[in-house]
């Protein structure tokens, strides 16, 4: 069976080819400022984007009727339960309306949506951004009127409990995970039996400070920089969102540029680094709370997971809780692709997006 994934990015469009679990096919097409220039609005970008992965395919050799299926990474629809979807015409609608929010993830599904139509296969889309599985009272915060949100990374989350789970000889389902994905964002989450009940605003900027979102700050803080007539709207969110964390420290999100001022006797670095893994590590040690201690394992997945330094100081604070599985670096790709064999092999039943 022959998958075209797709994954729309600010700057990018990556597609894969997956034969069965195989991958043997990736490429990040790159799109300059100058193409997308023309486009107002994200939803104007679908024409342009489509073109280029039909021409990609076409100049390497595949043709969409070779394939079975076309998966995409999910974008802002209204809040989902996880799993797989089929994509249909309200899907595409909501997505191109940007009513639930503009990112270039909108696009994913659209595309898919129209190549797959063309040709009479299904096209699907699995685990997206908006996934919502919170439990009430995780929602519920001190002001009425404003609730805590699910916005993080569900399909690396769940792809990354999968494999632990695997290494325990039982189904994601039936396990109990505190995930923590470390990236330029990052959100930890409980997983009960095949479920995220709680978790943070990782896109943003709740929780840890990461790379470049400020995580939790002290309120009084945040209101005096809002009053202070210092500020617009748009650079207090960059704040939160961007030029938070290491980069408001340290001047970079590199966290290999960090690890290197440390080597070199940087103490200011080192303590903003320790920093940032002694929050995530309070974080996990919540969801310990949360899942009131039955904890089959802690997932740390992401990019950020590829430093030793970084995962043996959190080792430090959280191993006692429950074992430590590592799975670093992101797999949407692979995700995306194994979430559609589960629905085309009857493991799992598809959802319909209404």
């Amino acid at each position: 069976m022959k998958i075209l994934v797709i994954n729309p990015g600010s700057t990018s469009t990556k597609i894969s080819v997956f034969d069965e679990e195989k991958e043997i096919f990736s490429k990040n097409i790159a799109h300059s400022r100058e193409e997308l220039a023309p486009f107002s609005k994200i939803s104007d970008q679908l024409d342009f984007r489509k073109e280029i992965v039909l021409s990609t395919l076409k100049e390497t050799g595949f043709k969409i009727e070779d394939f079975n299926a076309v998966a995409a990474r999910g974008g802002n629809t209204h809040p989902l339960e996880s799993g797989v979807y089929r994509v249909n015409e309200k899907m595409v609608e909501d997505l191109l309306s940007l009513q639930y929010g503009a990112h270039p993830s909108n696009l994913a599904a659209p595309i898919a949506f129209e190549i797959a139509k063309s040709i009479g296969i299904p096209s699907y889309t699995v685990d997206p951004v908006i996934v919502d599985e919170m439990e009430p009272v995780a929602k519920i915060c001190g002001i009425k009127g404003i609730r805590r949100e699910a916005k993080d990374h569900p399909l690396n989350q769940k792809a990354a409990a999968r494999e632990a789970a695997k290494s325990l000889n039982k189904k994601y389902e039936e396990c109990n995970f505190i995930v923590a994905h470390l990236g330029g964002g990052i959100s930890c989450a409980s997983h009960r039996k095949g479920r995220i009940i709680d978790v943070n605003n990782a896109l943003n900027g709740d929780g840890p400070f990461s790379p470049e979102r400020a995580g939790n700050i002290p309120n009084i803080a945040i209101v005096d920089i809002c009053l202070s007539g210092k500020y617009t709207k748009d650079e207090i969110l960059k704040m939160l969102a961007g030029a938070g964390g290491i980069v408001s420290h340290l001047g970079t999100n590199s966290l290999v540029k960090v690890e290197k001022k440390i080597e070199q006797g940087d103490n200011y670095a080192k303590l903003v680094f320790e920093s940032m893994c002694y929050q995530i590590a309070k974080e996990i040690g919540m969801h310990a709370a949360v899942l009131k201690g039955k904890v089959d394992g802690i997932v740390l997945t992401g990019g950020l997971a590829n430093s030793e330094r970084l995962v043996d100081t959190i080792k430090d604070y959280v191993s006692f809780i429950a074992p430590i599985f590592v799975y670093a670096g992101e797999h949407e790709m692979e995700a995306l692709a194994k979430g559609v064999l589960r629905v085309e092999r009857g493991e799992e039943v598809e959802k319909k997006y209404t």
